[in-house]
């Protein structure tokens, strides 16, 4: 009940309607989508794309219910390899010797062949080949949230939340691009074809940008490490967020990023002091399709984004 409490402020401040001004026109600079009354940012880690939440998240990007990603490598990559081939249900407990020596890698208890890794990278190659034969004949300036709007574009998937991404100009942010199968092609690659740059300050630039020219914000969290940190350090940026929802089962008492509360955030300045921030301690994949269905699905009908067409 107290995340969706914390949930509605957002949604309802985000529909509220917003006169022209200078920062809403730098707003629309840099995220090529109309400025609302509240910028939310939905940040997750790599294990959520995996699982099953990678529907629910899928749903707001298909209906443009939020306005800026952060994610890890492992989201990007997760997501478009099960457009490629299936993910398979195991146990916690099957033993890693046994499944090395049948090709398999596991995640949790989730089962991943090695086949599906090939067929990424298959998928994967001529897109990096495009990406380097543009950079050097059109002078594009790659950045990991230009080059995840191209795969969103490329996978063609309605299943993909980086597909929906793409449709609806939701930047996708991912300052650690190159950790995971991502950076594995990337590194292949760059033996075959050399050349490919991808610049994180302008991302960090643009990303920081669309909080502190945000007339509001909000931060839904699932997770921590990079994600929560990236997303909090932006609203750093405008003295913090107005709004703030955090997920995860990371205790404080070890001093991480991770499990820290939300009143560390206030500190920092990356929390408001005004706000009424809420931490859930709980599964993710429990807890944040409930917060969707009683949150941004009852909004359904005010919050979807005309979509772009290709």
């Amino acid at each position: 009940m107290l995340t969706v409490l914390c949930s509605l402020p957002q949604i309802e401040k985000r529909l509220e309607p917003l006169e022209e001004s200078k920062e809403s026109t730098l707003s629309l600079e840099f995220s090529l989508r109309p400025q609302t009354g509240c910028t939310i940012f939905l940040g997750y880690t790599s294990n959520l794309i995996s699982s099953g939440v990678r529907e629910s998240i899928r749903y707001l990007a298909e209906h443009g219910m939020v306005d800026v990603i952060v994610t890890t490598a492992g989201g990007v990559e997760e997501d478009l390899i099960k457009c490629l081939a299936p993910t398979f249900l195991g146990e916690f407990s099957l033993p890693g010797r046994e499944l090395r020596e049948r090709g398999i890698n596991r995640i949790g208890n989730l089962l991943v062949p090695n086949e599906n890794y090939c067929r990424f990278e298959d998928w994967l190659m001529p897109i990096l080949d495009q990406m380097v034969l543009e950079q050097k004949t059109e002078g594009t300036h790659w950045t990991p949230s230009k080059m995840i709007h191209r795969l969103g574009k490329e996978i063609n998937n309605p299943d993909s939340v980086y597909y929906w991404a793409y449709k609806n100009n939701i930047p996708v942010f991912s300052p650690a691009l190159t950790d995971g199968s991502l950076g594995d092609m990337i590194y292949f690659h760059s033996y075959k074809n050399p050349g490919l740059v991808l610049d994180i300050v302008e991302d960090i630039r643009r990303l920081n940008s669309l909080a502190v020219f945000a007339k509001r914000t909000g931060m839904i969290i699932l997770g921590g490490g990079l994600v929560k940190h990236h997303i909090a350090n932006a609203n750093l940026m405008r003295n913090g967020a107005d709004f703030s929802v955090f997920v995860n089962t990371g205790q404080e008492f070890d001093g991480s990023d991770s499990g820290a509360r939300p009143d560390e955030a206030v500190s920092w300045g990356k929390i408001r002091l005004d706000a009424k921030p809420v931490k859930v301690y709980a599964d993710a994949t429990l807890v944040f399709p409930l917060l969707v269905a009683e949150t941004f699905a009852r909004h359904a009908d005010r919050l979807t984004a005309p979509r772009k067409e290709d």
